[in-house]
């Protein structure tokens, strides 16, 4: 893989010195960059798997993000908000800050108390930062459910932390629809024996149904003191909860306190993006998800940052909403998912062509293996060959970044497709089934060997739960359930979910690698595949794939060219059944292909709970399209 030198000319050498030889104290040093109220009497408690950082320490996660900016940042726009329908606002560090402190006074005025929670379903407005913020203010923690979530995915986390208070709105928009997010809520909550009150914002002005325990968010503020000291609370104090959810089983609720986790985000946001004064920052992510909750929410504001917040899909009215965003507010750092570069790469190169993105000076990539295809548009197409690409690893359990380039502490080398290194104080390796390191450039399980500052706390009332998922494959290592592995000069390459492998006649793929060598293919745009069970192999391999707007090759001659590219990249074993063309990929919000779906499709078994679904008309589209398909279709055995 040929390698690109392109940085922002730091180079701290000495900052990973002092993180490898001592990380305790490389920690205690880089939390004081933040506000105490007291210090800490031991920097960290190790009681594996459980760790406590700063204890002793008091501090508050709002006081940090605003009061600290009041002096010298108070006029400085905080949030350039951007809604769908073409709306816009303007926020400054005041305007924050008198809303955060008027909510917390309402709240406290609901009976809201230190450690009580506080479920806030609403859309991508400014009132959903104010109103984490403001629940940080007063020691309250904040659950955050995404505003996709169906009445009974929020019955189950609301019931399981036993909230007090729901904020939420009259309705979303979202792809020019409005989603009655209140009625969603009254469904949710109609047996709840927790939840006192509900605070509803008016977003859509959508007629509802108000009963005695809701309360309009305007209403409430109009008659709140802007008055709101902030709480000195314990560095362990729990900040949030954010519940994650696989395939079976109840939602883990994740949970995250406050000194360790604002030290870790503020260390990361500045040695990832370089953060100026000057920014305008964009991060793409839905504040419902854990990017949303570090470095759209807490990191920017730790920094005084000014950043966009936009309301809807970033395809919508059209596939150049998210170029024109950039255009109009003159975007400096752009952080976004490869699920969504390869959406607008499918478009074409003409329409992000066509805007002035000469203001960008660096590019961020989150949530899953960038595969080097589309690295290498991201740095054409939209950097102009002028910025790096952090390609940053993280889970919501992290709480921050753990492994990605630093442009804002280091020059390196960036390879196309890997994260490059540890973030420094972290000792990453990739090890065999029996915890053994690999040796360069073999394939491995990814584990974090020491404790980390934004690292959960543990899960929500299971104890027993965050032992045995996370700390029970090695011993007192954090597994994250990642293949990975490390080359000759130590970069790492990330390989997929290790739980996301076929087993094909006995041998495993990876969907990660799979995936990444489809979209190789110049006509491809996207591309999903899944397993299905077969009685000789075991499973079988099918392919869903995008083809890119301006393709001219036909169907058979693409499918020949694909199972060759398969076949010479991968290997014959991993040659699919099944090839499907299709217009669209059934994904969540936040842009996560639903790959459950396809398999259950492929399988002809039950669909299951949609209700994260940005389109549900991709579902349709692969359902007819395997059944024409399947009438005519052969085994590609014959090519």
């Amino acid at each position: 893989m040929s390698e690109i030198t392109i940085g922002l000319g730091n180079n701290d050498v000495k900052t990973r010195l002092d993180a490898d030889s001592n990380f305790i104290g490389f920690w205690e040093k880089q939390a004081k960059n933040l506000s105490w109220f007291s210090s800490w009497e031991k920097t960290l408690d190790w009681n594996p798997p459980f760790a406590k950082w700063f204890v002793g320490g008091k501090i508050n996660a709002s006081y940090n993000a605003l009061d600290i900016h009041q002096k010298d940042k108070s006029d400085k726009p905080a949030i350039l908000w951007e809604g769908e329908n073409g709306e816009s606002k303007i926020l400054t560090y005041k305007d924050m800050w008198v809303q955060v402190q008027k909510l917390a006074n309402v709240l406290k005025s609901l009976g809201v108390q230190k450690g009580d929670r506080v479920t806030i379903y609403l859309p991508m407005i400014p009132e959903l930062p104010i109103s984490m913020l403001a629940c940080a203010r007063i020691g309250a923690t904040h659950t955050v459910i995404f505003s996709g979530f169906s009445a009974s995915a929020i019955k189950d986390r609301i019931d399981d932390s036993k909230s007090k208070v729901v904020i939420t709105a009259d309705g979303g928009y979202r792809r020019g629809s409005v989603i009655s997010l209140k009625e969603i809520i009254d469904e949710a909550i109609k047996d709840s024996k927790s939840v006192k009150n509900v605070i509803v914002v008016e977003r859509t002005k959508t007629k509802i149904k108000m009963s005695s325990k809701d309360l309009f968010w305007n209403a409430l503020l109009d008659n709140a003191s802007d008055i709101c000291p902030p709480e000195k609370l314990d560095s362990t104090h729990p900040l949030f909860i954010l519940y994650t959810s696989g395939t079976t089983g109840k939602p883990k609720g994740v949970l995250h306190g406050t000194g360790g986790y604002l030290t870790h985000l503020h260390s990361t946001f500045k040695w990832a993006f370089d953060i100026k004064d000057s920014d305008v920052y964009f991060c793409t992510a839905d504040i419902g998800w854990v990017t949303g909750h570090s470095y759209v929410v807490y990191a920017p504001l730790l920094h005084g940052a000014t950043q966009v917040m936009y309301e809807g899909a970033p395809d919508f009215p059209d596939a150049s909403r998210m170029w024109n965003i950039l255009h109009k507010y003159k975007v400096t750092i752009f952080y976004t998912t490869p699920t969504a570069l390869r959406m607008f790469m499918r478009f074409g190169d003409d329409i992000p062509n066509s805007f002035d993105l000469s203001s960008l000076r660096l590019l961020g990539s989150v949530g899953e293996p960038i595969n080097p295809e589309v690295w290498k548009w991201y740095f054409k197409i939209i950097g102009k060959e002028k910025c790096p690409i952090i390609d940053t690893w993280w889970q919501t359990e992290t709480g921050g970044m753990l492994i990605s380039a630093l442009p804002g502490l280091e020059t390196i080398p960036l390879k196309p497709g890997s994260g490059t290194r540890p973030i420094p104080g972290l000792q990453i390796s990739v090890v065999d089934d029996d915890g053994k390191d690999v040796s360069a450039n073999t394939k491995g399980y990814l584990v974090i060997k020491n404790p980390w500052p934004g690292m959960l706390l543990t899960l929500w009332g299971d104890d027993k739960k965050y032992r045995d998922v996370y700390w029970s494959k090695y011993k007192d290592c954090y597994y994250p359930g990642d293949y990975a592995l490390k080359d000759s000069d130590g970069y790492l390459w990330l390989l997929g979910r290790a739980d996301d492998v076929l087993k094909v006649a006995g041998h495993r793929i990876g969907t990660a690698e799979l995936e990444s060598c489809i979209v190789s293919h110049p006509d491809v745009a996207e591309s999903a595949v899944c397993g299905i069970p077969d009685q000789l192999k075991g499973e079988v391999i099918i392919v869903f794939a995008v083809l890119k707007q301006n393709t001219t090759l036909d169907v058979k001659t693409l499918e020949k060219e694909l199972i060759t590219k398969i076949r010479n990249d991968i290997g014959a074993i991993a040659t699919p059944k099944e090839i499907y063309f299709v217009t669209k990929l059934p994904k969540t919000r936040s842009g996560k292909i639903m790959r459950r779906l396809l398999k259950a499709i492929s399988s002809n078994e039950t669909i299951g709970d949609v209700s994260t679904l940005e389109d549900g008309a991709a579902v349709s589209e692969i359902q007819s399209t395997l059944e024409e398909l399947k009438k005519s279709i052969k085994l590609r055995s014959e090519f």
